[in-house]
């Protein structure tokens, strides 16, 4: 797992994929912050562009999804660089194409993946791929597009959500929402674990932390920065910080503010443009 692609939550607009190649989030409790105000479900049901909504974790997700591009994101065809590498994705509803395409050694290496797999071109010429480089690639790619359209990923049927309760950082309000899929289907790296901290006013998506188990495992938390609308979706970037093995991810804020969090990369989503305009 590296800074930015990795296993977990990389995978979630991949479920309808016929490979069973899907990554997933898991559910954890984290010990309480004091900081934090107890946890509270709320029971009441809504309704929210067409989904039940039951709890208050999932009604900060769908608050926080509408701020961030809503319906928007089931048509969108955009393209943008991250680290020197061209990708596009284009949504249909259900449907999607992602692509990655790269420029290594005076040849341009192209990966398309549909809801049918992911098939990789060198030059024009199609090539043969392993189970193994098959899996490798598809991860990469759809982690990439994961990240760069969070939270719009969180919507998925299969996600399971939690509220954890209120907090501050930086003296502004948020609220946490834990996400994770089931073990079944939930791929190689279902016992990682995701937080995410919801602006309480703003319903923005500004902070999240994962746990993450391979390669002997690590605690990260990412800061977002230069947020952006284009075309009515938001795109930002994120500091990505390293904290010891088994630090709870509800303490990572406090921690953040003590400045005590080791920066470890930028992820950044460059030349964002609509290519459906």
């Amino acid at each position: 797992m590296n800074d930015y692609i990795f296993t977990k939550n990389g995978l979630m607009a991949f479920r309808t994929i016929q490979f069973t190649l899907l990554l997933g989030f898991l559910l954890l409790s984290c010990k309480t912050d004091s900081k934090n105000t107890p946890n509270k479900e709320d029971t009441n049901i809504s309704k929210t562009d067409g989904k039940t909504i039951k709890s208050k974790a999932d009604e900060l997700i769908a608050a926080t999804i509408d701020k961030h591009g809503g319906k928007k994101y089931d048509q969108a065809y955009y393209g943008f660089t991250f680290r020197k590498k061209k990708y596009t994705f284009k949504n249909d509803g259900p449907r999607f194409i992602y692509t990655m395409e790269e420029e290594k050694d005076g040849n341009t290496t192209t990966d398309s993946l549909t809801n049918n797999g992911l098939v990789r071109y060198i030059g024009s010429r199609k090539t043969q791929l392993s189970d193994k480089d098959i899996f490798k690639y598809t991860e990469a790619l759809n982690s990439v597009i994961y990240f760069a359209t969070l939270p719009s990923k969180l919507k998925d049927s299969a996600v399971k959500s939690t509220y954890l309760g209120a907090t501050t950082i930086k003296n502004e309000p948020y609220e946490m929402v834990q996400v994770t899929f089931e073990q079944q289907g939930g791929g190689v790296d279902f016992e990682d674990v995701f937080l995410y901290w919801i602006h309480s006013k703003k319903k923005t998506m500004d902070y999240l932390a994962y746990e993450y188990h391979t390669n002997d495992g690590g605690v990260r938390f990412r800061s977002a920065y230069n947020t952006r609308d284009v075309d009515g979706i938001i795109f930002q970037d994120y500091i990505n910080y390293k904290a010891p093995l088994k630090t709870p991810l509800k303490e990572l804020p406090s921690i953040y503010e003590k400045g005590q969090l080791t920066e470890l990369s930028k992820i950044e989503t460059e030349e964002v443009v609509n290519l459906g305009s």
